[in-house]
């Protein structure tokens, strides 16, 4: 194969694997395509619940027609042995010729142990194709192994003037159908999706994916660090039919969590900041240690002003809409105590109409150069 050919390739496994991103958690979302000569014989990604991998899939398409032929994995196949043998393993057993990769897999549990068997097995193997876009597709798992703590992704829906409320209070609807349902597919291919408190007790929100067809649904959180959000709303009697998971503090009265427990609620204790509020920065790390790969926040203006201040928003999606509310609107996001304007915190990565609102997307200035340092 030529170097152009990989690439090609490898592209189209980075895109098969985006598919399971929001399904697979905490695994990473991987893709494989299997080439001999210069048709494709196999393709496979991550399933759902992480198993089996892509690897796997992939071969059990090809058959017969994976030996001697090229294979190109998004992600180093992995080395040891957990739930299912290793997929190093089942590449030598299919007596594959070559393996493309694009990044080595960062978990101590594999981290060149993969390349490592397959060329001590005699498979030539190639390194370092679209790294890029591969560690960007992966970001989640990478932040979480390296880190501690899920990807986030903010959304936005704002007025022309940055208001995501009227002087009364009234929200919705800020933006249009077609944006709504944007946000939806958004959801499907996060983890979990997070609100803050405030945003709970004024919207009664269900944060559920709907009018898609996905059966599937992210874990629904509440960052409400005194459990002031009743248990009676739709989060807490839905409970039992999709997961919610409620981040609290020290503080948060015993009646309170017992309320939410018995809606079938999973609690999850997080530390105070200096303010006294949930310190986001130990609320990631906790969600992290639970697997939790990518965090897609909703709001309100006070969770996301908090992640901002923290740095640790990696992505930004805000909805623009035709209207002006005027100063005595709510504001889109809480203080923030910015004082100096200093080099741009986002960089432009596309925008696009959704009906009549337009949908701009950012992405932190120094995550893709970070990622890239994890090969």
């Amino acid at each position: 194969m030529d170097a152009e050919a990989d690439r090609r390739f490898m592209r189209l496994a980075i895109e098969l694997g985006r598919r399971g991103l929001g399904r697979v958690w905490p695994n990473p979302a991987v893709g494989c395509v299997i080439v001999q000569g210069d048709v494709i014989v196999g393709r496979g990604w991550t399933q759902p619940g992480g198993r089996p991998h892509a690897e796997v899939r992939a071969l059990e398409q090809a058959g017969a027609a994976a030996r001697g032929a090229s294979v190109y994995v998004s992600l180093e196949p992995c080395a040891h042995t957990g739930k299912t043998p290793p997929c190093a393993a089942a590449l030598i057993r299919a007596g594959v010729a070559r393996v493309v990769t694009a990044m080595t897999d960062p978990d101590a549990r594999v981290s060149g142990k993969g390349h490592a068997m397959l060329r001590d097995a005699g498979i030539e193997v190639v390194e370092g194709v679209e790294a890029g876009a591969a560690s960007l597709a992966n970001a989640g798992f990478l932040l979480r192994i390296l880190q501690g703590r899920p990807m986030v992704t903010l959304k936005l829906a704002l007025t022309l003037d940055g208001r995501i409320a009227t002087a009364s209070g009234a929200s919705r609807w800020i933006t249009g159908a077609q944006a709504r349902r944007a946000v939806h597919l958004m959801r499907a291919r996060h983890d979990a999706v997070i609100v803050g408190a405030g945003t709970a007790r004024a919207d009664d929100p269900d944060l559920r994916v709907r009018e898609l067809g996905v059966a599937h649904q992210p874990v629904r959180m509440v960052a409400d660090s005194r459990l002031g959000v009743p248990s009676a709303s739709r989060l807490g009697r839905t409970a039992k039919e999709a997961p919610v998971w409620m981040l609290h503090g020290p503080q948060a009265p015993v009646a309170a969590r017992n309320d939410w427990q018995r809606t079938g609620a999973t609690l999850v204790p997080c530390g105070f900041d200096g303010l006294g509020r949930l310190d986001v920065t130990d609320a990631l790390r906790r969600l992290g240690d639970r697997g939790i790969t990518r965090l897609f926040c909703e709001g309100g203006g006070g969770l996301a002003a908090s992640l901002i201040r923290a740095g640790l928003v990696d992505e930004m999606v805000v909805f623009s809409a035709g209207r002006v509310f005027g100063a005595d609107g709510t504001a889109g996001l809480g203080g923030m105590g910015v004082t100096d304007i200093g080099p741009h915190p986002f960089h432009f990565l596309a925008a696009r109409r959704c009906g009549e609102d337009l949908m701009h997307h950012w992405r932190r200035a120094d995550m893709a150069s970070e990622l890239l340092t994890f090969r």
